[in-house]
């Protein structure tokens, strides 16, 4: 029952927005599935830290969604910046009720027990959220974070954070997101969305005991990372 995690891995299979015209991107879809089916176990459980697809709603995205509950394992999904199909829990719920898409499960203000470790986590947001939108959203997802640390916590076991956003980088911090780690206790943190040259301004390392790994798509070259059960 392993533990693995990918992010940003923008499909398009639905809407046939390639990424590959991104250095790095090439079959990045083919490339994914091979590798994800010569890790991943049925047993185990692949955390998706957002941007999953390209499509404007889930029934324009329900090829993604087989794509990806065709693979092995079953699949926890937070959102991304991209996920403009994204609606409520409950909707997402009901359709891959509705199309049998029994592997695919949604992470918000909830967590899911997988061996030793209660996956739990959120969006995040922008470090300069200057604007009183930002300001309002960034709040918001601080609350939702810590939402979902809480229920983690229930299980008794340890939480381990998943974000899209980059909670912290080479020279910028999300303050509002990175204190709440920092409050809970938080030990390992996995985040995403940072691309091609934003690679070098990842910060991968220990920060206020907290263990940060940037797990982007096209930084894994689309090798889901296995998540070791003890820290």
């Amino acid at each position: 029952m392993a533990l693995y995690v990918i992010g940003d891995p923008h499909l398009s299979i639905s809407t046939g927005k390639k990424m590959d015209i991104f250095g790095g991107w090439e079959d990045y879809e083919h490339r994914l599935e091979k590798n994800w089916n010569a890790l991943v176990d049925p047993q185990d459980t692949v955390v998706l830290a957002g941007d999953i697809s390209w499509c404007m709603d889930m029934e324009q995205g329900l090829e993604d969604f087989r794509f990806l509950d065709n693979l092995p394992g079953r699949k926890i999904i937070l959102k991304g910046n991209h996920d403009y199909w994204w609606a409520t829990k409950k909707k997402a719920d009901e359709f891959f009720a509705k199309h049998s898409l029994d592997s695919l499960h949604i992470l918000h203000n909830n967590a899911y027990e997988c061996g030793g470790i209660a996956v739990c986590g959120t969006r995040g947001w922008f470090f300069d959220a200057e604007a009183d939108a930002d300001k309002k959203i960034v709040l918001r997802e601080a609350g939702r974070l810590r939402m979902s640390i809480a229920e983690a916590k229930k299980t008794g076991k340890e939480p381990v954070v998943f974000l899209h956003y980059p909670p912290v980088t080479q020279d910028n911090k999300c303050d509002e997101i990175y204190d709440v780690l920092v409050e809970e206790g938080i030990r390992r943190c996995y985040y995403g969305h940072l691309h091609s040259y934003s690679h070098q301004t990842a910060f991968c390392g220990v920060s206020d005991g907290i263990e940060f790994h940037l797990i982007s798509a096209d930084y894994l070259k689309f090798i889901p990372l296995h998540i070791p059960e003890k820290f």
